[in-house]
């Protein structure tokens, strides 16, 4: 059964969650992934996302697309419980896919997406939310979190988040 209300989708990193606390783990070489990944389960939320995807819940059915590998599901369903976040679809990429996060994401949210309406999508990578745009969604850029280019760089040239 297909739900009638629209979709309202959200990344994770730097929008819902603050990831500046784990950024050491991948700005050395050669970089820690593992404790990079390990590390979110401490991350801080961050206020203003949280806020809307609480908002969002309201008339919206939630989905979260991130970059984020498959093996942090647990950690992430944790972490969202933790702070209040409202269930939803959590789409994650598989272990092994390091295309860069603008062709990734969008990718998973076209799966999603089938059929349905997209009220926003809400994301805080330049290159993802152009990405979103030429497929047509509405996007929200979240801006609330200074951007990191040691993130940015992982997101496009190495496929990790």
């Amino acid at each position: 059964m297909t739900s009638e209300r629209p979709l309202a989708v959200f990344d994770i990193d730097g929008v819902l969650a603050d990831v500046r606390h784990r950024l050491r783990h991948v700005e050395s070489r050669p970089k820690n992934w593992d404790a990079f990944f390990a590390a979110a389960v401490d991350d801080p939320p961050l206020a203003e996302g949280v806020q809307l995807v609480q908002d969002s819940a309201r008339d919206c059915e939630v989905v979260y697309v991130t970059g984020r590998p498959e093996r942090c599901r647990a950690d992430t369903l944790r972490w969202f419980a933790r702070h209040g976040l409202p269930e939803g679809t959590l789409s994650m990429r598989s272990g092994r896919d390091r295309r860069p996060a603008r062709l990734a994401k969008p990718e998973l949210l076209g799966r999603l997406a089938r059929g349905r309406v997209v009220a926003v999508v809400v994301d805080d990578d330049e290159q993802v939310c152009d990405a979103y745009e030429a497929a047509g969604y509405r996007v929200l850029r979240a801006r609330w979190m200074a951007g990191s280019p040691v993130l940015e760089q992982a997101q496009e040239d190495e496929g990790r988040t």
